[in-house]
């Protein structure tokens, strides 16, 4: 055990995400873009292009309304109403309520280790849980996963910037230096909480959402990079 890894093991703030790391979520939405584009079948755009529009829409929608399932049905209607130049059919519509019926049905799937995981860290130190998007939508996650029991607190707020950190570190009172975000986004997970004095443990997730991807410093050495969740176990 390295040095660095037996100061870990000493009591800690860690700070969990919830969408992609403690249970799978994006890979359902891309599941519903698939279905989306093949029903879509455009004359002159292949799928590539118009997944290209599709983004540039929800990264709009994310700014004006945030997250969730029915900020997603919002897109893939603006999305349907760019490429056909004219309004959605009802007839269309039902359609994309159809395709994306899997978000409403979803249920959590934790990802492998999380339970057993978060059972020894608990024992160790102190857990908080930090998650973005429809309020309601998360709190329903929230109440069907069977975790909550293990953090002393869980917030669901409508961003993850370094405001959104520094709140968390006023809220509870802990030092930042003895913190750590852990989560599968560089852009909410990893980017804002070392902006705000707080270390971080990456965890990638293939299927993250294209739009929280960011480009992270490989020399930050208040970065710990892990490939699953369970190994978290190894260092704290």
């Amino acid at each position: 055990m390295t040095a660095d890894t037996e100061a870990r093991r000493r009591a800690q703030v860690l700070i969990f995400d919830a969408d992609d790391t403690l249970w799978e979520n994006n890979v359902v939405f891309e599941r519903v873009i698939d279905d989306f584009l093949a029903w879509i079948d455009h004359p002159t755009m292949d799928r590539a292009q118009i997944r290209a529009i599709l983004d540039d829409i929800e990264r709009a929608n994310a700014v004006a309304h945030g997250y969730g399932s029915k900020v997603f049905l919002r897109s893939l209607g603006e999305c349907l109403e760019r490429l056909r130049e004219r309004p959605a059919t009802d007839a269309e519509r039902q359609e994309i309520d159809r395709l994306a019926l899997a978000l409403v049905e979803h249920r959590v799937e934790l990802m492998p280790g999380v339970a057993e995981a978060l059972d020894a860290l608990a024992q160790r130190h102190d857990l908080l849980l930090l998650t973005k998007g429809d309020r309601e939508e998360q709190q329903r996650k929230l109440d069907a996963c069977g975790l909550l029991h293990h953090f002393g607190a869980a917030h669901i707020v409508a961003e993850k910037n370094v405001d959104t950190y520094r709140w968390l570190v006023r809220e509870h009172g802990f030092e930042p230096a003895r913190a750590w975000m852990i989560g599968n986004s560089p852009k909410s997970d990893i980017l804002p909480a070392r902006a705000a004095g707080l270390n971080a443990v990456f965890i990638p997730n293939e299927n993250t959402w294209v739009l929280e991807d960011d480009e992270l410093d490989p020399t930050d050495t208040g970065v710990l990079r892990l490939a699953a969740f369970r190994d978290l176990l190894a260092h704290f």
